[in-house]
C-alpha cells in the first residue's frame, strides 16, 4: 500500500510548501503552515474514464440561459440575470446582508422554479423566523440543515432542485478528508464538488463564503479562480446603505454595482442611488464638493467631505475613508506644490459619504475642491458640480463617458459644473447646465474658492 503523502499549506492564503516553514513565504504570515496527508483520492490517476479531445470547431456553441432573479439590482451585478448552471460565489463581513438578499432572492424566483436552501449556521426555526419577516413564500422554499457533503450530494440528486444555495462554504466538510471544516482542503474539495454539480447537472449554485480580517474572501485564492462569479456585498454595518459589486463574471461585466438599503422588512432595492446618497447633505458648510463617478454604465453622484485642521504632532495625520490612500496623498502634494496651499502642516481628513468606495480618477478634482474649501473656508455653491482627473503637474484631464455624468448631474438639480477644457470635441450639454471649463487646478480654485486665500483660525503661517 502506497504511503500517504504529506503536504504543507497555509491556513490563510493556500499556499503549498515541500516542507513545514515558520512564515508562509507567500503572504507571510507566520505560524501558519499546517500538515495535510495526501491519500490521492483525488489525484488524476484516480479517475478510470478518460475522455477524448474534441476540435474547438466541433463543440456545442449554444448561449448560455439566463433568468430573471426578480431582483433588478441583483440582475443588473450578474449581468442580465442567473446564469443555468453556473456557480456564484457571495462575500462580504459578517452581518451585512448575505443571507438576507438569498433569501428573498429564494422568494422572488418565478414558481416555476425548484429551490433547495442548505444551512450549515443556522436552524431551520431561525430561518424560517428570517423568511417570514422577510415576506418569503414558504411553502415554496426547501431546507437542508446539513454539513456532511456526501449527504448533501445524495439529497440533491434526490431533489434535482433548479437553484441550490450553500450558506456558508466554510461549514461544509467531507468525511474523507482529516482536516476541520473551513480549513484550506475542505472549502477547496467542496468548491469542486459544487462546481461539478453545477457543471454536470445543470443547477445553479449560490455559495455565501466568509472573508477575513482584510475584507478579502477567506479561504484559497484558488477558491475565486474556481467559480464563475463573485460577488462582494459592501457596507458600513452601521449604515443603512449595501453595494453589491462583481469583482469576477464569466458572463457579464465587473464593473457593475447594485444598491440596496437595508431596512426592517429587510434589503430594499435603490433603483436612484444617486438621490438617496446626496441625501442630508449639508447646506452652507465648507469642505464639500459633488462628484458623478461611472459604476459599469450607470452615473452615480456621491459627495466628498474633507476636514483641513492645524496639526498638533510633529507628523500630521492622514485620514482617507472610501479613496485610495496613495492617490490621496498624490492630491494633497499636488495641491500644495501646485495649488500653493500650505497643507504639509496640516492634519487631513477625506470622507467619502454613505461608505462608498470611489477608485476612479474622475473623482479628483472633487475631491481637490473639497480640501481648497475647507482649508481655506470657502464654501462651494451646493449646486455646482466637479469632474476631472489631476495629473502631477496640476493639469485637469477629461475622464470617459462625459456626457453621461453631465446628464445625471443636470437630472439631480445641478445648474454648474467644473469639468477640463475639452479642444476640438462637439460636446452635448443638457439645457440649464452651465460649464466652467479649467485646464489646471489654478483655474478651479480660482473659479470656485477664490483666486485669493482667506486666511482662518488656525491657518499655519
Amino acid at each position: 500500500m502506497a504511503k500517504a503523502k504529506s503536504v504543507f499549506y497555509c491556513t490563510e492564503c493556500g499556499n503549498e510548501t515541500v516542507k513545514w516553514q515558520g512564515r508562509c513565504p507567500s503572504c507571510g504570515a507566520w505560524n501558519t503552515i499546517v500538515e495535510h496527508k495526501d491519500t490521492g483520492k483525488n489525484s488524476p490517476s484516480a479517475f478510470v474514464a478518460a475522455r477524448m479531445p474534441e476540435k474547438l470547431s466541433q463543440m456545442e456553441s449554444e448561449e448560455e440561459v439566463r433568468f430573471s432573479t426578480g431582483i433588478g439590482e441583483l440582475d443588473r451585478v450578474l449581468g442580465g440575470g442567473a446564469v443555468t448552471g453556473s456557480l456564484v460565489l457571495v462575500g462580504g463581513a459578517p452581518g451585512i446582508g448575505k443571507s438576507t438578499l438569498l433569501l428573498q432572492f429564494c422568494g422572488s424566483l418565478p414558481p416555476e422554479k425548484k429551490i433547495l436552501y442548505i444551512s450549515g449556521e443556522e436552524s431551520g426555526r431561525q430561518l424560517k423566523l428570517r423568511a417570514q419577516r422577510l415576506g418569503c413564500d414558504l411553502d415554496r422554499l426547501y431546507v437542508l440543515i446539513e454539513t456532511d457533503l456526501d449527504a448533501i450530494l445524495e439529497s440533491v440528486s434526490a431533489f434535482r432542485p433548479d437553484v441550490l444555495i450553500v450558506d456558508s462554504i466554510q461549514t461544509m466538510y467531507h468525511a474523507s478528508l482529516e482536516s476541520s471544516p473551513g480549513s484550506v482542503p475542505q472549502v477547496k474539495d467542496c468548491t469542486m464538488a459544487f462546481m461539478r454539480l453545477a457543471k454536470d447537472e445543470g443547477v445553479t449554485v449560490f455559495v455565501v463564503s466568509h472573508v477575513n480580517k482584510e475584507g478579502a474572501i477567506a479561504g484559497p485564492k484558488v477558491l475565486e479562480h474556481m467559480v464563475d462569479c463573485v460577488l462582494y456585498f459592501e457596507g458600513d454595518g452601521g449604515a443603512g446603505y449595501r453595494i453589491l459589486r462583481a469583482v469576477k463574471n464569466r458572463f457579464g461585466s465587473t464593473n457593475e454595482i447594485g444598491v440596496f438599503e437595508m431596512r426592517g422588512e429587510g434589503l430594499a432595492e435603490i433603483p436612484n442611488p444617486s438621490e438617496s446618497l446626496l441625501a442630508g447633505r449639508p447646506v452652507g458648510a465648507a469642505g464639500t464638493c459633488v462628484t458623478c463617478v461611472m459604476e459599469g454604465s450607470r452615473p452615480i453622484l456621491a459627495e466628498i467631505q474633507a476636514l483641513i485642521t492645524k496639526s498638533s504632532a510633529n507628523i500630521p495625520r492622514r485620514s482617507f475613508n472610501g479613496l485610495n490612500f496613495n492617490r490621496s496623498t498624490l492630491l494633497l502634494a499636488v495641491l500644495e506644490k501646485r495649488g500653493g496651499l500650505r497643507l504639509g502642516a496640516c492634519d487631513a481628513y477625506i470622507n467619502v459619504v454613505n461608505g462608498l468606495e470611489l477608485d476612479e480618477p474622475g473623482a479628483d478634482l472633487a475631491a481637490v475642491l473639497a480640501i481648497a474649501s475647507s482649508y481655506t473656508e470657502r464654501v462651494i455653491p451646493e449646486t455646482t458640480a466637479a469632474i476631472g482627473e489631476v495629473g502631477l503637474t496640476g493639469e485637469i484631464r477629461t475622464v470617459s463617458g462625459m456626457e453621461q455624468r453631465l446628464s445625471e448631474v443636470r437630472r439631480l438639480g445641478f445648474d454648474c459644473c467644473i469639468v477640463p477644457k475639452w479642444k476640438g470635441v462637439q460636446r452635448n450639454v443638457p439645457k440649464g447646465l452651465r460649464l466652467i471649463e479649467v485646464r489646471n487646478i489654478q483655474e478651479a480654485l480660482a473659479a470656485v474658492i477664490g483666486a485669493k486665500r482667506q486666511t482662518v483660525s488656525g491657518d499655519p503661517e
